[in-house]
């Protein structure tokens, strides 16, 4: 039986609750990491670690198994036109992204922050605990009772730590829901693909086909939809339509969508919108916090790192000063730019069929006719500005980024974001 007394308590070991437990549990803090699971275990996603997240398993020092090396990648425009994204080292991140299941990346990373000494407990984290009118740990589905001094949400997109601790305001939330399978067909190149289910009417989101680790392809459809979580069930009903048209496209050989496969859905919550990162001795990282890329979909990365910054600002609290404070300071500073117009950018199209259409034709056509544009969109898309070689990749990223600033700057988006997430 572990003690029941902690300096963290971690609820979630998806990437961002292990690699926070991990960097706790290094620097000498008692951690328990809670999951309701036992690993292995599954998960909804494209099973895509992009440059940055491999760089940050490097910096841990953690060894990835053996995956697939995936670099270049395909956008296919609503009307069919293909446009290749090409895929760069940077300074501070590798040229490629690695696909790996979840299943084998999730238990490697809890079995990571379990071996440098944080305490795996298994159950569901039911009921918060308070004391002096603050979260003081939680009573679990098991009936123990773990206290501790800080508690880190990890718990995905519909994050009961963030309710409990009234952080979460619904009504603003960019809300998505993605819905996937597996498929056994092999696939040379990564495509995101841009789709109208009837000419000029945008579906709000994107499909994809990524190459599996071991064979196979990763194929799934996310939707965008704002606050209203009803919306996530058309993502489910239109993959059917949607695996014929990457036939249709030859993307998919014909046939291959009929086989008998399992589909996995799941909630992302988008953009940070809607959600405060942290609060007295709450904080929230991954899909809790709404780390997920508006613009692609991307969250391991962002997961990750916001598990270490999570784990470094308790650490440095015990000098003095606010962990929450720390913590926010360091999302704002990696993720504030890119963020304030990304989700922006969603929430002014999500709802508007014609502007999606309109927008996802524009940006396939700049790309597919300039290569300068389509290097710097791949850059601004995946967040790899900061840490982008010079030339003219990087040019375009940061023209993009400046244009977007000033486009988005006043909007209730950029403006909400601005607003929550500098230290106070």
């Amino acid at each position: 039986m572990p003690p029941s007394r902690f300096d963290a308590l971690v609820v979630g070991s998806g990437p961002a609750g292990s690699v926070a437990a991990l960097v706790l549990a290094r620097a000498g803090a008692r951690v328990a990491l809670v999951d309701k699971a036992t690993f292995p275990r599954d998960k909804a996603c494209g099973d895509m670690v992009g440059p940055r997240g491999l760089q940050l398993l490097a910096d841990l020092g953690v060894s990835l198994p053996a995956g697939r090396d995936v670099g270049d990648m395909l956008v296919v425009s609503p009307t069919g036109r293909t446009v290749r994204l090409p895929s760069a080292a940077g300074l501070t991140y590798p040229g490629h992204g690695t696909a790996l299941t979840r299943t084998a990346f999730d238990a490697l990373l809890h079995h990571a922050a379990t071996d440098a000494g944080a305490v795996p407990v298994s159950g569901r984290a039911d009921e918060p605990l308070e004391a002096d009118g603050r979260i003081d740990g939680y009573r679990l589905s098991t009936g123990e009772e773990l206290r501790s001094d800080f508690v880190i949400g990890a718990d995905g997109a519909t994050s009961a730590v963030a309710a409990a601790a009234g952080l979460v305001d619904p009504d603003k939330v960019l809300w998505g829901f993605a819905v996937r399978t597996y498929l056994a067909q092999d696939v040379g190149l990564a495509a995101i693909v841009m789709w109208e289910p009837r000419p000029w009417r945008g579906f709000p989101g994107y499909g994809w086909v990524f190459p599996g680790p071991h064979g196979g392809a990763n194929v799934g459809l996310g939707i965008g939809t704002r606050a209203d979580r009803r919306a996530g069930a058309r993502a489910v009903q239109a993959l059917p339509q949607f695996l014929a048209h990457l036939e249709t496209l030859g993307l998919l050989d014909p046939g291959v969508s009929a086989q008998p496969a399992r589909r996995l859905g799941g909630w992302l919550k988008m953009g940070i919108v809607g959600t405060t990162p942290a609060a007295g001795r709450v904080l929230l990282v991954g899909d809790a916090a709404g780390l997920v890329n508006p613009i692609q979909g991307e969250g391991i990365s962002q997961a990750m790192r916001s598990g270490w910054l999570a784990g470094e600002a308790i650490v440095a609290s015990a000098g003095g000063g606010s962990a929450a404070a720390r913590y926010r300071a360091g999302l704002a500073r990696e993720h504030l730019p890119y963020q304030r117009i990304t989700a922006a950018v969603q929430a002014a199209l999500v709802g508007r069929p014609r502007a999606v259409a309109t927008f996802a034709r524009l940006l396939t056509a700049a790309a597919g006719s300039a290569d300068a544009f389509a290097g710097g969109w791949a850059v601004f898309s995946n967040e790899l500005l900061d840490g982008a070689p010079p030339g003219r990749h990087r040019t375009v990223a940061a023209a993009l980024t400046g244009v977007g600033s000033a486009l988005t700057a006043r909007t209730a988006t950029a403006r909400w974001l601005s607003a929550t997430l500098p230290a106070r």
